[in-house]
């Protein structure tokens, strides 16, 4: 018999009390017929973020939203690695909580990686279907700047290196992540780098 998907969201969080609900309420709706767990990994906010989640856990249960603190800000890559270690999904989602990443196109991502068996499904804003809401027009600008360059000098195939929306096997993930070196802004682009030049399958999806 065929093993049923589960996906495992790891959502990296400072300061993201007004945010962290209409997150989570946001992948409920739009992934009703699918089983995945949120995981949430705060560092540390001192705003109240993981007060915010224990209420949220009430709601949803402590098996749906799970809450991974750290004690302070280490960085966007190991709070990735440490997010893995607690995913239970054979499939894993890496996004932001800032809103710049709509649930919505989630399962735009589940059926792109259905079809094609990719490994990896990267939101691109440079497709149609795709944008950056609330960017100012400087972030936009070193975005679309910095995956030029990085287009340039590594060509992996990939339009948007920079996003940090994806969809990973999460054998995939754990592969690619651990040869990373990077950390923060920068983390984003060798992991798609590193995942092309291991020879995996990418696809590319609006977000």
């Amino acid at each position: 018999m065929e093993q049923k998907n589960k996906y495992s969201i790891i959502v990296p969080t400072y300061n993201e009390r007004l945010n962290i609900a209409l997150i989570v309420y946001l992948i409920f709706k739009h992934l009703r017929d699918v089983d995945f767990e949120i995981i949430v990994v705060d560092d540390g906010s001192p705003d109240g973020t993981q007060e915010v989640v224990k209420q949220l856990q009430k709601l949803y249960g402590e098996d749906r939203i799970l809450l991974r603190p750290r004690p302070k800000k280490l960085g966007l890559g190991t709070a990735y690695i440490h997010g893995l270690k607690h995913a239970s999904g054979n499939f894993v989602v890496i996004m932001d909580a800032d809103l710049s990443h709509h649930p919505k196109y989630l399962p735009c991502f589940i059926k792109k990686q259905s079809e094609t068996g990719a490994s990896i499904v990267t939101g691109t804003r440079y497709v149609k279907g795709g944008g950056v809401h609330g960017w100012s027009l400087m972030r936009k600008l070193t975005s679309r700047g910095a995956n030029v360059l990085a287009q340039t000098l590594l060509w992996p195939g990939v339009s948007d290196l920079t996003g940090s929306f994806r969809l990973y096997k999460k054998s995939v993930l754990e592969d690619v992540i651990s040869s990373c070196v990077s950390k923060g802004y920068v983390f984003q682009m060798e992991m798609i780098v590193r995942a092309s030049r291991k020879g995996y399958h990418i696809e590319e999806g609006a977000s």
